[in-house]
C-alpha cells in the first residue's frame, strides 16, 4: 500500500486495506455530518466515494464544516470536498453530484454499484428514499438522525432505527419506517434534548464532526466484516 497508508495498515493488515481500497461508498450530504465522513473514509483508504451535494459552502458553515474556509465560500461543497480527499490520496476515484438526492433524482444513482451508503441528508423524504433505495439494492446503509441544536458528542449511540428514543428526528424516522415495514436500518443519534433558542436550528464545532466519524468508522468496520 502507499506510505500514506502504513499506520493504518499496520493496525488492520494487508488484506483488509485492499478491501477498503476496494470499496464504494456514496456519501449524500456533505455538510457538518457528511465532510467528516468523507475525510475519514479517505484517511483510511477508501479508494472509491461518491458525494452528492447541491449546497455551496455558506459562511454560516464556518463553525462546523470540514471544507468551510473563507476561501471556499461561494464554491459547490462536493467539488471543495473531492479536492480535499485527491491531495489526501490522489489515486482515490471521486465522483462528484451536485443535486439534492430526491424521489425525483433517485433514478441518477445505481445503489448496485456501492457497497455501502451514508445518509447526511437533511430531510425526512430524502432519507426514506434513501433508506428505500438501499434496502431495495440489498446494500447496507447508515444514517444520521439530529445532530443540531445539540452540545454533547459523548451522547451519540449506534443503533437500529426501531431501538431509538428521545431524538425528535429519529422518532419520525421510525415511525415512517414501520408504517412502511421497513426494518434493520442502522443510525447515528443522540439522547440528548435539544437545546432550542430559536427557529434557526443551531450547531457546533464538536457535535456534527463525533457523529460523522462515528459513522466512518462503522462504515470500516461494517466493510471489513
Amino acid at each position: 500500500m502507499p506510505e500514506e497508508f502504513s499506520r493504518t495498515e499496520k493496525l488492520i493488515g494487508p488484506d483488509a486495506m485492499k478491501k477498503l481500497k476496494a470499496s464504494h461508498v456514496a456519501i449524500f450530504g456533505i455538510g457538518g455530518v457528511g465532510g467528516y465522513v468523507a475525510e475519514a473514509l479517505a484517511r483510511s483508504g477508501v479508494f472509491k466515494l461518491d458525494l452528492i451535494d447541491k449546497d455551496n459552502v455558506d459562511l454560516t458553515n464556518l463553525n462546523r464544516q470540514i471544507i468551510a474556509l473563507h476561501s471556499t465560500v461561494g464554491r459547490p461543497k462536493v467539488d471543495v470536498m473531492k479536492e480535499r480527499i485527491l491531495d489526501i490520496n490522489p489515486k482515490a476515484q471521486v465522483k462528484t453530484f451536485q443535486c439534492f438526492y430526491l424521489p425525483e433524482t433517485c433514478e441518477q444513482f445505481d445503489f448496485s454499484e456501492y457497497d455501502y451508503v451514508v445518509d447526511a441528508v437533511d430531510t425526512v423524504t430524502a432519507k426514506l428514499a434513501l433508506i428505500g433505495q438501499a434496502k431495495e439494492a440489498g446494500v447496507p446503509i447508515i444514517c444520521s438522525m439530529g445532530a443540531g441544536n445539540k452540545l454533547d458528542p459523548s451522547l451519540f449511540e449506534v443503533a437500529d432505527i426501531s431501538k431509538t428514543s428521545v431524538c425528535p428526528l429519529a422518532r419520525v424516522i421510525r415511525q415512517e419506517c414501520k408504517k412502511r415495514g421497513i426494518k434493520d436500518v442502522k443510525v447515528v443519534y443522540s439522547k440528548e434534548k435539544p437545546v432550542i433558542r430559536d427557529t434557526v436550528p443551531a450547531s457546533c464545532a464538536f457535535v456534527p464532526s463525533a457523529a460523522g466519524l462515528i459513522i466512518a468508522s462503522q462504515v470500516i468496520k461494517d466493510l471489513l466484516k
